[in-house]
């Protein structure tokens, strides 16, 4: 898997952004199964493939796929909140999946972006419910981290790194 350098392939980057974008909103927004207080979704899987992908800019496509999904589906006050987390996830995925990385610290940076998905929404649920409301999702929210990770170790290993794409 080679990332694409902006200068050099603009339009190869900017077609990919907007594919994973793509991608991610149809994985968050219809690839998902439904709980008492939200969805499981594929999403998170193709937010890694985007970083691993597209380093840095995958994180635009991953803050925009993301808050498409939580608009599409009337979500619409986690859409702000939504395209700053999964944004930031998508920025500290992309600084360490790439071909040199281990899986180990592939998984390891995955679980840390998931991490911060959980603490994030967990801060904002608080915000406009309330610490016992909030604390009750962190359970469901932890548990699609994991379904992210799973699904993005095997989009990494079995889809992103034969795309060569970007040679």
């Amino acid at each position: 898997m080679t990332r694409i350098d902006f200068q050099e392939n603009k339009v190869k980057i900017l077609t990919v952004g907007g594919l994973m974008a793509a991608l991610i909103a149809v994985a968050t927004g219809y690839l998902k199964i439904p709980t008492a207080i939200g969805y499981f979704h594929l999403g998170d899987g193709f937010i890694f493939m985007a970083a691993a992908l597209l380093g840095p800019y995958g994180a635009l496509a991953a803050a925009i796929g993301s808050a498409l999904a939580d608009l599409l589906a009337s979500y619409f006050i986690y859409a702000p909140v939504t395209f700053v987390i999964k944004g930031l996830m998508g920025l500290i995925a992309a600084f360490c999946l790439n071909k040199q990385s281990s899986l180990p610290t592939q998984i390891i940076v995955m679980v840390l972006a998931e991490v911060l998905m959980v603490l994030g929404y967990f801060l904002f649920e608080c915000l406009i419910y309330d610490y016992a409301a909030a604390s009750a999702v962190i359970i469901t929210n932890a548990m699609q981290g994991i379904i992210g990770v799973v699904f993005g170790t095997l989009l990494i290993k079995y889809v992103a790194n034969k795309i060569e794409l970007f040679k």
